[in-house]
Parts: C-alpha cells; sequence; structure tokens
C-alpha cells in the first residue's frame, strides 16, 4: 500500500512591535502621546496585507488609530514608522486625560490582523487567506507635569511697566 507523503505549508508569517521597543510611553496629563510601529512580512514568497488593527480599551486616555497607514508588504519586506501627531503617522495615539494624576498606568494590547496573497494585490495578486492576528504589548504612564516657565518677552514687558510706574512716582528721573 502505498502512502502519499502528507506535505504541510510553512504558516505565514509577520512580526509586529511597537516603537519604542516595549511600548511603555510616558506623558502628562492633557498631552497627545503616541506609539510608532515596525512591521515584517517574514515570508519569502508572498505579501502580507494588514487589514485589521485594534487596541484594549483604556480609562486613561483617548486611544486614536488614525495614524497607521496599512502599507502593503512584499516578501520579506518591513515597514517602520515614528510616531509623529503632525504627519499623522505611526501606529496609534493617546491624548492622556487632563485629570490624570501623576504615576498612573494602564496596560493593553494592540492586535493587528491581516491578509496573505500570492502577489501584490495591486497588481494582480491572489488572496490566499486570512492570516493570524498577532498582539505587541502597550503601557502608558503619567509623568510630572512639567511647570511652564515665563517667556522672555512677558518678562520684558513686567520689567518695563515696573520702570514706568516707578519712574511716575518719582523714584527714577
Amino acid at each position: 500500500m502505498l502512502l502519499a507523503p502528507l506535505v504541510q505549508a510553512a504558516p505565514f508569517t509577520f512580526t509586529f512591535s511597537t516603537l519604542p521597543g516595549g511600548g511603555v510611553l510616558t506623558g502628562n496629563a492633557g498631552q497627545l502621546v503616541g506609539w510608532g510601529y515596525s512591521l515584517t512580512n517574514t515570508d519569502t514568497v508572498n505579501w502580507f496585507v494588514p487589514t485589521e488593527l485594534s487596541a484594549s480599551s483604556i480609562a486613561l486616555g483617548t486611544l486614536d488609530g488614525a495614524y497607521f497607514d496599512f502599507p502593503v508588504l512584499a516578501p520579506g519586506a518591513t515597514q517602520s514608522a515614528a510616531f509623529d501627531a503632525a504627519l499623522l503617522a505611526g501606529l496609534y495615539g493617546i491624548e492622556i486625560n487632563a485629570g490624570a494624576t501623576l504615576g498612573q498606568s494602564e496596560n493593553g494590547l494592540f492586535t493587528l490582523a491581516g491578509e496573505w496573497w500570492s502577489g501584490d494585490p495591486l497588481a494582480g495578486g491572489v488572496f490566499l487567506q486570512a492570516g493570524e492576528a498577532v498582539v505587541a504589548p502597550f503601557a502608558v504612564q503619567v509623568g510630572a507635569t512639567a511647570v511652564p516657565l515665563p517667556g522672555t518677552a512677558a518678562l520684558f514687558a513686567i520689567g518695563m511697566l515696573g520702570l514706568l510706574a516707578a519712574r511716575r512716582r518719582g523714584q527714577l528721573r
């Protein structure tokens, strides 16, 4: 009796991590901070297309996933993006609640899933299968709120008003 050999395809894989590494951010109450990402398609033949990104719900602030650009990755390709609120780049942003107190922190998970394609999905590639979701941990910590230093112009103006007041009282001639 002949037995057909069992053929098992290697699983399609990708790696996903946060920037900064480990996903730990520190920010002040009322501040917008965020995570960047690094995403690598470790498959040497097929293309990876991220399709779903989510984050654990936390009470420390408002999470915003509008920064992620869902890059299409060729075999072996890596895409990284640092968080930049002005350019809408990165993974997720969080505006820390104005009432957050020093030392507060919360942890959660980012979850990323996608699809595997036989070629560039924008140039005739064929859908193969949905990919397994991958998670990356994150943490947000509230740091000390910096005391704003008075601006030079404001100090100059106060000094000039003081000189003017002293001159009017006749203390300076």
